[in-house]
């Protein structure tokens, strides 16, 4: 009888520089994020408030296509095209569709997305690009929407985009954000039952990080004991499903604490693994696999 080897993912996209001692390994230029907006966002989200933007490459009057061409001339093999939201939510993706095109179809270039809440004009478009996946928060409680993302928008809008998007054979890559709520868990359940009812390419956890120069940078994120039971939660919910800890956690002593609970959860993947982890993992009969990009991505 033939046993199976179970492998566990670990990612270094390209947003900062990495290294631990276990992987030191990782081109941070492998993978490049872009922001089609630079800096700006209309919704100021109580927890990022384009903290999150200043970290991407800015388009500087380049076009999107330009700016391919030259990462890829750097050694690029993908990017992650972002940027800040509208008031209805919208990542402006639509004007830059043919520069996606081109860039997939002339460039062989991965795209992974952050689209916002796409309307059907946009989930269409993107529908013809072939992208790798669209990476969409999905909030489940209408206080969060309203509070800490600023939107006037009806919880059902999140399952709507994912419909819509899955529709049009986008690959879905939805974001659960625990503790979202000013450090409370509040509609993370709402939100896994949403991305249950589709079919994702990947799911992603990540944990309310409390920046500095936000609303929420002396928020407590909430506990390793309540992260770590979500993980349970998510895992034996979607048991056919990739779920990975994403880019997202707090630092120090607690990043380290919940990156072994999604060891421990049989998580399929952590991205920015602290230091020990790998280690960890193979301690529990887990194979390791280093990826230069986002979740999911296998070059």
């Amino acid at each position: 009888m033939t046993v199976a080897v179970r492998k566990i993912h670990f990612y270094a996209p390209g947003l900062k520089r990495y290294r631990t001692s276990e992987w030191a390994g990782q081109e941070p230029g492998r993978f490049v994020s872009v922001s089609v907006t630079g800096a700006e966002c209309a919704l100021q989200c109580d927890h990022c408030q384009s903290r999150v933007l200043e970290g991407m490459r800015p388009l500087k009057g380049a076009s999107l296509y330009e700016l391919a061409v030259e990462v890829k001339q750097r050694g690029a093999r993908g990017i992650l095209v972002s940027g800040g939201s509208d008031r209805r939510g919208r990542v402006p993706l639509l004007r830059h569709v043919p520069d996606l095109k081109r860039i997939r179809e002339e460039l062989g270039l991965l795209i992974r997305l952050h689209p916002g809440l796409p309307d059907e004009e946009t989930a269409a478009a993107l529908g013809e690009v072939g992208v790798d996946g669209a990476m969409i928060d999905i909030i489940g409680a209408q206080e969060t929407i309203r509070e800490v993302y600023h939107l006037d928008v009806p919880v059902e809008e999140y399952a709507a985009v994912l419909q819509r998007l899955g529709t049009h054979d986008v690959p879905l890559v939805p974001h659960i954000i625990l503790g979202l709520h000013r450090g409370r868990m509040l509609g993370e359940w709402e939100a896994l039952a949403m991305v249950a009812r589709h079919r994702p390419k990947l799911l992603v956890l990540v944990v309310l990080m409390p920046l500095t120069g936000t609303a929420m940078q002396g928020v407590t994120p909430p506990s390793v004991e309540e992260i770590g039971a979500f993980f349970e939660t998510a895992r034996a919910a979607m048991p056919d499903t990739p779920i990975t800890l994403g880019c997202a956690r707090p630092l120090g002593p607690m990043k380290a604490q919940i990156d072994r609970r999604a060891v421990e959860a049989g998580l399929d993947g952590i991205a920015y693994p602290a230091e020990g982890i790998v280690a960890y993992a193979r301690s529990r009969g887990l194979i390791p696999h280093f990826h230069d990009a986002c979740c999911g991505v296998d070059w």
